[in-house]
C-alpha cells in the first residue's frame, strides 16, 4: 500500500476515536503504542498527557521538533462515522486533525523508505490541549521540553495544503459573569435580572471602536443563565474571545473591556471577570530560512503558498522568538463542524512538502534559527 493511502486508514482509525480537549487519552494511548511499534526511541507520555518518540540522526546535537495536535472541539458523544463521497472523506475531526497526527507517521514511513539517516533527530510529539479552553498547553509543555534548541518546530494540520503560518494571532479569552438577587417576573419586577445586566454589557461590546488595521475582531461564543421564563435571572455568563494582528491593539482591547466591567457598580448587581485563555502573538519574517524552505517546496509541487496569520500551536514558539512553522497537510472544509470533511487528492503533495522540509532544514544557517 501506497504510503498516502496508509495514512488515509490511519486518520480514519485516529478519527474513530473520541478526543475531546481534556479527553485525549485514549487516543494518546493509541498513538504512544505506535510510536513504539515504529521503533521510535525514549516513547512516553509525560504528565500532562502529550506523547513523545525520538528518531536519532548521526548527531544528537541538533534535533527537529514535529508536532500534531490530538484534541478535537467535538464532545465526546458525537457520532464519529465516516462517510465517503469520491475523493472526498467526510467526518467529525477528520481534518482537525486526526489527519495531522497520521501525518506524524507517514513522515516516518517516508524516512524509513527513503533510508536517509538525518543529520540529527526528530522528536515526534502528539500533543493535547490545542483547542478551546486547552489554551495551547500541550504546545506550552512541549516549548518548555525543547526551549531553544531545536532546528525548529514544524506543527501539521490536516488541512490547509500550501498555507504557511509563520505569524501567530494575538487572542484572549474571559469568562464573564453576572449575578443578582433575582426573583419573580411580575411580583418582583424592576429588579436587575442578571440576563439583562450581561446583554448590556455584549450592547456596549458592540459599540467599542476596534481598528480594521491592524485586523481585531471579537466573538461572544457561549451564553448562559437564567432558571425559567418568569424568573429574574440571578445568574448568567458569557465567553468572550478576543483577537488581533497586533499585539499592543489587543492589550488596549483587553483592557477596554476590563474597565467596563470593573465600572459596573449597580446596586444588586455583581460583575466578575476571569481570563480563561491567553494566546500568544509571536512571529518570524516571512523571508527566514525556515519559511523559505516551506513555501519553495510548495512551489516546486506546483502550486503557490500562502503565508499567513493564524492561531495555532505555532503561538508559543514564535511567542518566544523559536523558528516554527505550521502546515497543512491536504486540502478540506466544514472544520468544526460535524460536515468537516478532507479532499485526500492534494494529500500526495502535502506529504512530499512535509518530507522535503525534513530532510532540508539541517542546511538551514544556524544563526537563522
Amino acid at each position: 500500500m501506497k504510503i498516502h493511502s496508509k495514512v488515509i486508514e490511519l486518520c480514519k482509525q485516529i478519527q474513530q476515536i473520541p478526543a475531546p480537549t481534556f479527553h485525549e487519552q485514549e487516543r494518546a494511548k493509541f498513538v504512544k503504542d505506535l510510536f513504539s511499534k515504529e521503533g521510535l526511541k525514549d516513547v512516553h507520555q509525560n504528565k500532562n498527557g502529550n506523547v513523545y518518540g525520538y528518531l536519532p540522526g548521526i548527531s544528537d546535537e541538533e534535533f527537529l521538533v514535529v508536532s500534531a495536535h490530538l484534541d478535537t472541539v467535538f464532545p465526546i458523544e458525537t457520532n464519529l462515522e465516516i462517510k465517503q463521497d469520491g475523493d472526498k472523506l467526510y467526518g467529525p475531526g477528520i481534518g482537525d486533525n486526526s489527519l495531522g497526527v497520521a501525518g506524524l507517521f507517514g513522515l516516518i514511513w517516508m524516512l524509513k523508505n527513503s533510508e536517509i539517516i538525518l543529520p540529527g533527530g526528530i522528536w515526534f510529539c502528539a500533543n493535547v490541549c490545542e483547542e478551546g479552553l486547552g489554551d495551547l498547553k500541550g504546545m506550552r509543555d512541549i516549548v518548555d521540553k525543547f526551549g531553544d534548541k531545536p532546528k525548529g518546530y514544524v506543527i501539521l494540520e490536516g488541512v490547509g495544503y500550501s498555507q504557511i503560518y509563520h505569524r501567530g494571532l494575538g487572542v484572549k479569552r474571559y469568562e464573564i459573569s453576572v449575578t443578582t438577587e433575582g426573583g419573580h417576573s411580575w411580583g418582583n419586577f424592576g429588579q436587575p435580572s442578571a440576563i439583562h445586566e450581561i446583554a448590556k454589557f455584549v450592547n456596549a461590546l458592540m459599540n467599542f471602536e476596534i481598528p480594521n488595521k491592524p485586523r481585531t475582531s471579537f466573538n461572544v461564543g457561549i451564553i448562559e443563565g437564567g432558571t425559567s421564563i418568569n424568573t429574574i435571572a440571578a445568574e448568567a455568563r458569557i465567553e468572550l474571545d478576543l483577537r488581533s494582528e497586533s499585539n499592543q491593539e489587543l492589550i488596549v482591547f483587553s483592557k477596554k473591556v476590563e474597565e467596563w466591567i470593573q465600572d459596573q457598580k449597580t446596586q444588586g448587581v455583581e460583575f466578575n471577570i476571569k481570563v480563561i485563555g491567553d494566546r500568544p502573538s509571536g512571529e518570524i519574517f516571512s523571508s527566514h530560512p525556515l519559511v523559505n524552505l516551506a513555501a519553495e517546496t510548495i512551489i516546486v509541487l506546483g502550486d503557490e503558498p500562502l503565508l499567513l496569520i493564524g492561531s495555532t500551536d505555532a503561538n508559543i514558539p514564535l511567542s518566544l522568538g523559536y523558528p516554527a512553522i505550521t502546515i497543512g497537510l491536504t486540502n478540506g472544509g466544514g472544520v468544526h463542524t460535524v460536515n468537516e470533511f478532507i479532499d485526500t487528492t492534494p494529500l500526495k503533495k502535502g506529504l512530499i512538502q512535509l518530507f522535503e522540509i525534513v530532510i532540508k532544514v539541517w542546511s538551514l544557517d544556524k544563526e537563522n534559527k
